[in-house]
């Protein structure tokens, strides 16, 4: 494998007794989607700060594109474009004049800069507000110029601090679907902070699950929900046509290889497995003569592994 475009070693930061965030061990590939997940005062935003230089860390380190974050931080901001939860911008200059001011500020030449900025407002979706005053924009405008003022810079890697705040719905939706279009396309490596659970889940390639300044687990839900779930990953719902003396049914579905438990509620079996074995349940339940009226699966989503986080069950935390 590649050497990680994000490493971070041992991050530790400390403000008087308080440990932000406490020994920081994280690799991120180029090109991934990865989201920092967890509740408000987790130490996301700390973190971002840290690798980005713009606060030293206690100990450990942050090494971005190879490059040492607290030794480097000018070398890491010309790799990195970060987008804030609140992006400010000159609210009395048009959205074209500040992508330009930006791009004059990472020396970019002019006629280079006045292209890219008039491409990148045809792919963020803001044709025709290039000359309106960043004063008017609407939150969800700004967050896209926001992507936009990033951009222009041409990065390696993109850090989003909560970036859909305040944006509507269908504005989330628009901006999430923008982000993976960007990072597919131009091969961004992206870093989204969030705790919107659903978010996350819609667009990384993996998570982290950070709380109290630790990072408890990461990897792809797949992965994480068989960890956690080891006793039982996949859940398969089973309507039947009678539960009348359906106790030999529940009988020969448990001792079936895989399976977990198994619970009848009126006409509805749910059985606990430790591997999808969806075709087999149904062969038995057919084959019984009880009559299979319908047959689903549920998969553990993310919901379901950052709430395992906070049950208390560190025997949990420790297999992942």
């Amino acid at each position: 494998m590649n050497e990680p475009i994000i490493e971070l070693r041992g991050l530790t930061k400390k403000y008087g007794a308080l440990t932000a965030v406490d020994n920081l061990d994280l690799s991120i590939q180029k090109g991934e989607i990865f989201g920092l997940l967890g509740p408000n005062g987790a130490g996301k935003s700390t973190t971002i700060l840290m690798m980005l230089g713009l606060t030293e860390p206690a100990s450990g380190s942050a090494k971005i594109c190879g490059i040492d974050a607290t030794r480097n931080p000018v070398e890491v901001k010309r790799k990195v474009g970060y987008l804030p939860d609140d992006i400010g911008f000159y609210d009395h200059r048009t959205g074209l004049e500040n992508l330009l001011y930006t791009a004059q500020l990472n020396r970019i030449p002019l006629h280079e800069a006045k292209e890219k900025a008039q491409r990148l407002f045809q792919r963020i979706g803001l044709q025709g507000s290039e000359n309106k005053k960043t004063g008017t924009y609407s939150r969800g405008m700004r967050q896209r110029l926001g992507l936009a003022d990033v951009l222009i810079k041409n990065p390696e890697i993109i850090i989003l601090d909560e970036p859909t705040l305040g944006i509507d719905p269908a504005g989330v939706r628009e901006f999430l679907d923008l982000i993976v279009k960007l990072s597919r396309e131009e091969k961004i490596t992206v870093l989204l902070s969030s705790h919107h659970l659903h978010q996350v889940q819609k667009v990384c390639d993996r998570v982290g699950i950070f709380v109290g300044g630790k990072l408890l687990a990461e990897g792809d839900i797949a992965s994480l929900s068989e960890k956690l779930f080891n006793k039982g990953a996949f859940t398969i719902e089973a309507g039947i046509a009678a539960a009348e003396g359906a106790e030999k049914l529940e009988t020969a579905l448990r001792q079936m290889d895989g399976v977990r438990s198994v619970s009848l509620q009126d006409n509805r079996l749910q059985i606990n497995c430790l591997r999808d074995i969806t075709v087999d349940i149904a062969g038995v339940i057919v084959a019984s003569g009880y009559g299979l009226m319908h047959l689903s699966r549920k998969e553990y989503g993310l919901d379901d592994i950052y709430n395992r986080y906070f049950e208390g069950d560190k025997a949990y935390v420790e297999t992942v």
